[in-house]
């Protein structure tokens, strides 16, 4: 099994093989799910993407005190 697991990691955690398939698919990710969890797959998102503009913000705050 071993022989295996190593083989897998070696194709599936490869930086180019991900780039080969693609980027991961969002539209209709959460399509035919229940209400709980397609509003908990939004909150998720909302929270994914205020971490972002938080972190940039922060750059870009840290880029102005230096200058």
């Amino acid at each position: 099994m071993s022989r295996f697991k190593a083989w897998f990691h070696r194709t599936f955690d490869d930086w180019f093989f991900r780039s080969m398939i693609g980027p991961a698919q969002t539209k209709g990710a959460v399509h035919g799910a229940d209400h709980y969890a397609r509003e908990q797959w939004k909150r998720d998102l909302e929270n994914r993407k205020r971490y972002t503009r938080e972190q940039r913000e922060r750059k870009r705050a840290e880029r102005a005190a230096r200058q």
